[in-house]
């Protein structure tokens, strides 16, 4: 049995694989917990083992944070540190793993089943062409895939703090909206469930978009004001959360198609994350695949990739499994 992981700051989801003939069987005895009742890592990790009574030979674990070596991690909205070492000799489990949630995502896209995406454009797909991932959630992360002449790898990306590169004369007075708050304006500040708020707010203080009183209601009385903003735009119940959502999505489709063509991924772009599951109407709506193919004279480039929306929301909990399983073909093949 593998152990396998997906550790946030929120929600903590273990599972457990049987290692079948080099593939990994369905997940057995998955249990989702909530992190923050948690002081460590280890203190869920033994509670599930209890549970389950289940020595795993490995381990492997997708985290919301960075991680370093494989060995160590933080996760990025608690106060945990995370130590492969420490969890193997505390567990008795001879080989554990750590990668970033993002990376693990990216593991998972090769071995996904067809109903666990809806493709939004079919474009040319190339065979093991590279692949590239893009995650709006809570953050903006984005990953890539690259063929090595035997199998796909991922790497790693921080893509989503790249510089926001505003395309009409409103996404310039966004970004000098923002400028005002944050300095520095990455397509996270704005691409992301944390910061639509922000565009709400930018239409409110300088479209003279009207907030309806019951609309200001409830986003007084909302812990998290993007729910309530994204459904009332989904529901066509007030134009300024309509125009919140469409900036969104455009510039959502402007970092998609700045990967386009920064990667060349004609094996596909795979939309993940939290969010475009929620939107896929929105998405599937024309003017996304347009701002994504809208690259000038790359344009007829980035109009023939493949784009999916990845609906399983256990995507990065198997791939920090299938990634765990890699890397022991990998160490047996090494000797």
């Amino acid at each position: 049995m593998l152990l396998g992981g997906d550790i946030g700051g929120t929600k903590t989801v273990l599972a457990l694989y049987p290692m079948e003939r080099g593939a990994l069987g369905k997940a057995l005895h998955e249990t989702r917990f909530a992190s923050g009742r948690y002081g460590r890592l280890e203190d869920i990790v033994a509670e599930f083992l209890r549970e389950t009574g289940v020595q795993p030979v490995a381990a492997s674990f997708g985290v919301a944070g960075p991680v370093t070596d494989r060995r160590h991690a933080r996760i990025t909205n608690l106060p945990w540190t995370i130590s492969a070492d420490d969890i193997g000799s505390s567990f008795g489990i001879r080989d554990v793993y750590l990668l970033n949630d993002l990376r693990a995502i990216a593991v998972a896209v090769p071995h996904l089943e067809p109903d666990a995406i809806c493709t939004l454009h079919r474009g040319t797909p190339r065979p093991r062409g590279n692949i590239a991932v893009v995650a709006p959630g809570t953050g903006l992360g984005t990953a890539f895939l690259v063929w090595t002449g035997e199998r796909y790898i991922a790497c790693p990306s921080e893509g989503g703090h790249a510089s926001f590169s505003p395309r009409t004369a409103q996404e310039i007075g966004l970004l000098e909206y923002l400028q005002g708050r944050y300095g520095h304006v990455s397509f996270e500040r704005i691409a992301s469930g944390r910061h639509l708020p922000d565009i709400y707010d930018f239409f409110g203080e300088r479209c003279g978009y009207v907030e309806p009183a019951w609309l200001r209601d409830a986003l007084a009385q909302a812990p998290d004001r993007t729910p309530v903003i994204v459904q009332a735009a989904l529901a066509n119940r007030a134009a300024i959360c309509e125009a919140t959502l469409d900036l969104f999505v455009h510039v959502l489709a402007t970092i998609t198609g700045n990967l386009a063509v920064t990667l060349l991924p004609s094996g596909g772009i795979y939309l993940a994350g939290g969010i475009p599951p929620r939107i896929l109407d929105r998405l599937q709506r024309p003017d996304f695949l347009d701002a994504i193919a809208d690259k000038g004279r790359f344009s007829h480039l980035t109009a023939s990739m493949p784009i999916h929306v990845i609906l399983d929301p256990g995507a990065a909990l198997s791939g920090a499994a299938w990634f765990g399983l890699e890397a022991l073909r990998q160490q047996a093949a090494a000797g």
